[in-house]
Parts: C-alpha cells; structure tokens; sequence
C-alpha cells in the first residue's frame, strides 16, 4: 500500500475520497483508464455502505415495469424529484445489477432465480438482496477488487481536510478542482494529493443528530468541503429519519431493515395495539416520513422510550431465513424476534439533500465530482424511496466515471499543491473543547431540527450554530487540526446549512414537516431549497450544464 509520508505524492489522474458504494464503484471504473489515489477515512470497508441491509431497488421481475418503478418514486419524493433524474437511475438499474453479480457478489436466490423483496412505498417486489446484509456482500466484493487492481492506491485512515482551488492558489485561468489535502490519523501528517480530477463519495451527515443509524464517520465531509470551495447545495433541509431502530443502550445505531415490515412486520403501541393504520392507508408500507413522524407522534402523545415492531406471526423459520443477521443480533440484545415485538425508535438516517450535481455527478466547481449520498441528482426529492440509495452509487458511479475518463485526457496536470503550513498553529490546550461542542451540535439539532419543527426551534438552532462555528473557526485556525476537529468543523457547517434550508422552506413537504406549516404550499409549483455560498437564496432551477 502507498505510503504518501514515506514519499512525495505523484499527481494522480483521478482522486476519489470515500470508500463506500459510490467510491469503490468510481474508483473501479476509472482505474480502466488512470492512476487512481482512494482515500478511505477509516478501513476501505468502513463507510455506511456496509450497513445497508434492505438490497437494491432495480426492475427485475417480468411482472414489474420501469414505469412503476418511476412513479414510486415519484410518489416518495413529495412532488420535488426532478423526472429525468429518477428516470435515468431507474433505466440503468438492471445494468448496474448485472455488473454486481458479474463482479460475483452472492445476492439470494430462490426456487432458481434471485429472490426480491419488497420495502416501505414500493409497489411491486423489486428489491434484490443478499440476506439480510446486502451492503456487507456489496461491499466486500468490491473492495477486494480495489485492493488488487494494480491502478487503485488505497490510503486507509486518511480523512480529507480541504479540496484545492486554482483561485485558493492564486494560480492564473478558469477556477478548478486540483486535488486536496489530507490528514493520516496514523502519523496527523497532513499531505496534499494532487489529481486531474476528483470526486467526493463521502456519505452523508446523519451524525449531526444525537441518534442516528449512521457509522461515526457520517460527518458530512464532502458537502462541506464543497461548499467552502464554492459549490451549491440543495434540499439539504429533508433528513430521513429511519423509522425503526433497535432501541437499547447497546444497541449503538444498530438498524432494523424496512424488509421487517415490507415482509409482514406491524408496529404495535405497549397495549398491542397497531397505529399505522390511522395515520396512513398503506399503515406499515408507507413512506419512511410518515411511518417515522406516526412513531414519534405515538412516543410524544403517550411519553413512550419505543414502540414494538413484531413479525413473530410470520414463524420461526421465515425470520430465521430471511433475517439472520437482525435476528442473531437481537438475539445478543436480549430480544427474540420470533416470540414477540422488539422496541424501536426513530434515527436519523440518511442525508437527502446535498451537494448539486449534474447526471454525471458533475458539480459547480469544474474538475469536482459528487455522487452517492452527499450528493443530490434530484432522484430522491423530499424523501428517498427505500432501496434507491445504493442504486444511486451503482448508477452515478459509472455515470462519473464515463465522464471523467472522456475529460482527463484533455484536463491539463494540477502541478505541485504546496505543503501544508502549521508554521502559526500550536497544539490544542484544551481537547475537551471538541468533544463539548460536538455534544451540544447533536443534542440540539435533535431538539430543534428533528422530525418535528418550527420556526422558533429553527431560530433557537440557527442561534447556536452560529456560535459554535466562530468557535470551531478560531480553534481550527489557531491550533493543530486533528480527526475530531476536522469533523466537528464539517459538521458545524453541514449544520448550518440543514437550518437554513429548513427556515427557507415555508411548507410541510416529504422529510421536512413545520408545525408552523403543516401543510404543502399548494399557490406555486414545488420548487428546490438551493444554497450559494456567499448568500443564501432559494431557485427552483434545475442544475445545469456547469461545464463546457
């Protein structure tokens, strides 16, 4: 494995940052054609991709159509999913399914053909899965092709502070993306890793809130790392809260897959009593929001830690089969899936919003890409149907990847990046700082820009978010950075920009649900939350061609 301390780092003609779905997926198409440097901030195999457990949303059953796939979607994404996108992820499904069992990742089989499941808002089955990991067995396929090819140079432990702008450099010409600095949290060495081209697959920012399904490392770290070069975002105000996680105090961001009730699992109040069907016609198959405001809605009005999700009716043997993982896991909690309900609660769980790209996962800042989850293509709209996510990674993925191989032959080398100066920092006095501010961040973006909002939470939360980043600003311009900094840094400003959008946004739609508006604004057409750095402004336009 490549050594960027031990050596100068080459220039690169593709830099990929994040080891997910969407960056072994890039990175393993572009090594046809260049050097690729893909940073991983923990272990290649540590992102959120490998806790997905549902499977991958694709029409692949004869009695299923592109058509209703579409329209699925578009029904989950509350009016704001642009058509063409949802279309061309939609279409390139089959294809990108294809590739993964080529690759020879193991998806379930049943009675000779591959088994589909069915999730929350999808009318048809059309989820193919391994088990119930589907992300694990995705994953580690992939990255054992990654570390082989002679063409990908793996940096584990490696977390990205900064991209690196000509117009940050002073450099003559069109502004472009010309690589990045990073940190090894093995040596807090940082070094620059120059590229002709480079893509953000960083995840999402789901651990700006105090619970969450997410791995720790979901600190939204492209997004604002885009933004501080420049870059757009959109939406970012529809956080998806996943309905169902296992509520334990060891049970630390432990998922329970839609799968559970796209397979017959009912949600039952301590009485026994089913909810759902009060509050939505399709009761457990609905849409994540309405299904996760329902639970919290329930918790609030009868002071409840969790409600119960039981699928024990459905035997023994069938959630042995189709869940082994949830089920052995709950198992190690205490909790038997197959004698009775096991507590749940909401978390959050999945950035819909992000940074604006086009199909190619091209972004504002020519020479930056984004794609997988924090980007926004304008597939999900105000809420992501189930099963789409790792979709989007597959599809987008190769999408950059034929983009950026057509480009790097006429995108001229960055030329050296300068070292990284700490000639005017010093060592933190007082780490305590971080890990304080990290706490509050958490707890009140969970009070106030949670599942249920309104304008006075906004406003209470906009207030602290401005404090904690002129704090986190002058304790990262003063001191030696380090992981935990870097991403409280990130944070602190995805933060911002989740609070902003959500104050810009005078409706309840999809994610995004204001006691202050409870309904849709129904006087003009949907329209997105978009953000330029700089000002902050609302535009309903779709993302255009950014590049000539």
């Amino acid at each position: 494995m490549p050594n960027p301390e031990d050596r100068g780092v080459p220039p690169y003609d593709f830099a990929v940052i994040g080891s997910g779905l969407a960056g072994l997926t890039l990175a393993l198409h572009l090594a046809r054609h260049g050097e690729v440097a893909l940073l991983a901030k923990a272990g290649l195999s540590d992102g959120s991709s490998v806790y997905a457990q549902g499977g991958i949303a694709a029409v692949l059953d004869p009695d299923d159509s592109f058509a209703a796939h579409i329209q699925d979607t578009l029904n989950a994404g509350a009016g704001l999913c642009r058509e063409e996108a949802v279309r061309f992820v939609v279409e390139r499904a089959p294809q990108a399914i294809q590739w993964l069992i080529d690759q020879g990742v193991p998806f379930t089989a049943h009675d000779g053909r591959y088994h589909l499941t069915r999730e929350g808002g999808h009318g048809q089955r059309r989820v193919i899965h391994a088990a119930d990991t589907t992300g694990r067995a995705v994953v580690t396929v992939l990255a054992a092709q990654v570390r082989a090819h002679p063409r990908i140079h793996v940096f584990e432990d490696h977390l990205a502070v900064d991209v690196v702008t000509s117009y940050k450099l002073g450099r003559p010409g069109p502004n472009r993306c010309l690589g990045l600095y990073a940190l090894s949290k093995k040596t807090s060495a940082v070094t620059a890793f120059p590229a002709r081209l480079t893509a953000l697959a960083t995840g999402g920012a789901s651990k700006a809130y105090l619970y969450s399904s997410n791995p720790d490392t979901s600190t939204g770290d492209g997004i604002s790392m885009a933004w501080r070069a420049g870059c757009r975002t959109a939406n970012l105000e529809f956080v998806q809260f996943h309905p169902t996680c296992l509520y334990h105090p060891q049970a630390k961001s432990f998922l329970i897959s839609e799968a559970v009730r796209g397979e017959g699992g009912v949600l039952l109040l301590p009485d026994g009593t089913r909810f759902m069907p009060h509050y939505d016609a399709r009761a457990e198959l609905a849409p994540r929001d309405i299904v996760a405001r329902a639970i919290d809605s329930e918790m609030k009005r009868l002071g409840l830690d969790a409600v119960g999700l039981d699928i024990s009716h459905k035997g023994a043997d069938f959630i042995k089969t189709h869940f082994p993982n949830i089920y052995e896991r709950c198992l190690g909690y205490g909790y038997d899936m197959a004698k009775g309900p096991i507590p749940v609660v909401p978390a959050a769980h999945y950035t819909c919003g992000g940074v604006l790209t086009d199909l190619q996962g091209r972004t504002d800042l020519p020479g930056l890409y984004a794609i997988g989850e924090c980007a926004y293509t304008g597939l999900h709209g105000a809420n992501r149907l189930a099963s789409n996510s790792l979709l989007e990674c597959l599809v987008l993925g190769r999408a950059a990847a034929d983009d950026a191989i057509a480009r790097v032959g006429y995108t001229s080398p960055p030329g050296p990046l300068p070292a990284w100066d700490e000639s005017r920092v010093t060592d933190a006095d007082e780490a305590v700082v971080v890990s304080h501010n990290w706490e509050e961040l958490r707890r009140f973006m969970w009070d106030y820009v949670g599942i249920v909002r309104t304008n006075k939470r906004l406003e209470r939360a906009l207030h602290r978010v401005t404090l904690l980043a002129q704090e986190i600003q002058e304790y990262y311009a003063n001191f030696r950075i380090s992981n935990d900094l870097i991403e409280l840094r990130n944070l602190v400003q995805v933060a911002e920009l989740i609070i902003r959008s959500a104050q810009a946004r005078t409706e309840s739609r999809g994610l995004h649900y204001s006691r202050d508006y409870p309904q849709p604004d129904t006087g003009r057409p949907a329209r997105d939350t978009i953000l330029t750095p700089g000002h902050y402004a609302q535009s309903a336009e779709p993302p255009g061609e950014h590049w000539t």
